[in-house]
């Protein structure tokens, strides 16, 4: 017999396709499990009262969103702080950089980020944060994090000069005096994150605590944190301790898997550090059982690593192909000593090249081993047609961030001249790798763009914009970019929800779907997203999210 219902939704439509006896219209909850599912009569035979009832009014309820790559803390930090996400020219990024620096207190840093790359054509200068900045060293991140706007008292601070070389993984934009212009790209960001101040605990507590909430708004109960550890490199902060002590006081109600940060400028004498972090945090609702491995940069600064030259260089350039970050023999052997000790390799790589070393690391694992650490790679903007084949065979989670196959001015502005027309048909070949056999799971890598899964669903199955999020009338909202690679609702919702969960290894728990036994991560949508005309799905919001039983988002 079942138990009473702590909680119980009645009054709608529950997505289970396993449902035996067809479709449900209620669940019920008991504690952290959902206990059963049924008609409305049904469940309210169930309810007691003690029991927390939600009429869901023929609302949808769908097992709770994941994401698969995100940096939640450093997200939250980001909105603490100078806060330039959605800001689309230089001009308004300076009035707001300006307004948050006069009310610094004395000598302190300006810091925050957000800034996009297409409102700067003639890049961000240090000459323009002097200005206004009274002084104050300035270290700003672009969106992506692959760019760090700094001013002239960072770059003295950091001893930036003329004969300071460019690191192996990145590069400082200069004049022709080799000054310094103010910004540094991937690798070289780390020469003046290293004397960023930390946060304090209280400040990333705090930076957790609106990140999760922001999560939980938009239906997220679950996800993997795409970097936690040291890594200047990125201009990010080590959310290690955060979360783990969130994890042990109850604060966070999420389930988390934390990537740990590779650091390129080691070797395989890290593993062991990693492990013992990984022991710490073992147990309850934070794990830190992945391993991130950034091969690359990105498209738009020529890091990202191509298989042929970038187009419209400089001659000076001229046949550069982007830069791969590990060198090859240390990729296969750092991916074979991580997969013999249990953790799973969370893989960047955005050029064609990049994918390919990916591949390549997992080929030369035992065939034994294929597909059992559920070793993912993130990003895919690029993938050689030879490649996407092997995936499936090699067990190869393709982590995509759906919001970004579209056409809007990242594509149009920063991408297509650097590569031309026929390596953007190799672009985000999300249906593709579907067809072809192979797991598929989502993520936004917020604060890089919206954290909004119902957003990205959206452009996943038009390959455009919603008019929510994008520009009514432009063509990131009407034109499809790659419209043949586009998938249907359910496949981007199981990738936001079944896939995330079998990335994190809770699948087996149930996570991802809604039958009996399963953890109570639910939510309630305000329409029928499999229902309803596809060009409005972006027009969807979460009315209610359920996180192991407990509501966590939803005024009922």
């Amino acid at each position: 017999m079942t138990e009473p219902a702590s909680l119980a939704l009645i009054g709608g439509r529950v997505h289970a396709p396993g449902f035996a006896a067809g479709v449900a219209t209620a669940i019920a909850v008991c504690g952290d499990r959902i206990s059963a599912l049924g008609t409305d009569d049904e469940i309210r035979d169930l309810v007691t009262a003690r029991t927390r009832v939600i009429d869901l009014g023929g609302r949808l309820v769908i097992p709770s969103f994941g994401d698969a790559h995100v940096h939640a803390v450093n997200a939250g930090l980001e909105s603490l702080r100078c806060n330039l996400l959605g800001l689309r020219s230089r001009v308004e990024c300076l009035a707001a950089i300006k307004s948050f620096a006069a009310g610094l207190p004395g000598d302190a840093w300006v810091l925050g980020g957000g800034w996009s790359m297409e409102g700067f054509p003639d890049g961000p200068l240090a000459v323009d944060l002097d200005q206004i900045c009274g002084g104050r060293p300035a270290f700003l991140p672009n969106r992506d994090h692959h760019t760090a706007w700094v001013n002239s008292s960072a770059v003295e601070r950091a001893g930036i000069g003329p004969d300071t070389a460019d690191p192996f993984d990145g590069r400082i934009e200069r004049d022709h005096r080799g000054v310094a212009t103010g910004a540094l790209h991937d690798g070289a960001m780390a020469l003046v994150g290293r004397v960023v101040p930390s946060p304090l605990a209280t400040e990333l507590a705090d930076a957790l605590s609106i990140a999760q909430s922001t999560l939980h708004s938009l239906g997220i109960t679950h996800w993997q944190d795409a970097c936690v550890g040291d890594a200047p490199e990125l201009g990010v902060v080590d959310t290690y301790d955060a979360y783990r002590s969130a994890g042990v006081d109850g604060r966070l109600s999420a389930r988390v898997v934390g990537a740990q940060w590779w650091d390129r400028n080691r070797g395989l004498e890290q593993i062991p550090e990693l492990a013992t972090r990984r022991e710490a945090a073992s147990t309850g609702q934070f794990r830190a059982t992945s391993v991130k491995m950034m091969l690359d940069g990105v498209c738009e600064t020529a890091t990202a690593a191509m298989s042929k030259p970038y187009l419209g260089l400089p001659a000076a350039k001229e046949g550069h192909r982007g830069n791969l970050f590990l060198e090859p023999d240390l990729v296969k052997a750092a991916v074979a000593a991580l997969d013999a000790d249990g953790f799973q390799v969370h893989f960047h790589a955005i050029g064609d090249r990049a994918t390919s070393l990916a591949l390549d690391a997992l080929e030369a694992l035992p065939v034994s081993r294929r597909g059992r650490g559920r070793h993912h790679i993130a990003h895919l903007q690029f993938i050689s047609p030879g490649d996407l084949p092997r995936f499936a065979p090699l067990g190869a989670v393709a982590n995509f961030q759906p919001l970004w196959a579209c056409n809007d001015p990242q594509m149009e502005e920063l991408t297509l001249p650097l590569v031309g027309p026929e390596r953007a048909d190799s672009q985000y070949s999300i249906g593709t790798l579907l067809r072809s056999g192979a797991h598929v799971a989502f993520g936004s890598d917020w604060p890089v763009s919206s954290p909004d899964p119902l957003q990205e669903i959206h452009v996943a199955v038009n390959r455009t914009l919603s008019e929510r999020y994008g520009r009514a009338g432009t063509a990131e909202c009407e034109r499809p970019f790659r419209e043949s690679e586009a998938i249907t609702v359910l496949e981007a919702v199981d990738a936001f929800t079944k896939g995330v969960a079998f990335i994190n290894n809770d699948d087996e728990a149930g996570l991802g779907s809604l039958s009996p036994g399963a953890p109570a991560d639910l939510i309630v949508l305000d329409r029928d997203i499999f229902h309803i005309d596809r060009r409005t799905i972006g027009e969807t919001s979460v009315a209610v999210t359920v996180a192991a039983g407990r509501v966590v988002h939803g005024e009922e």
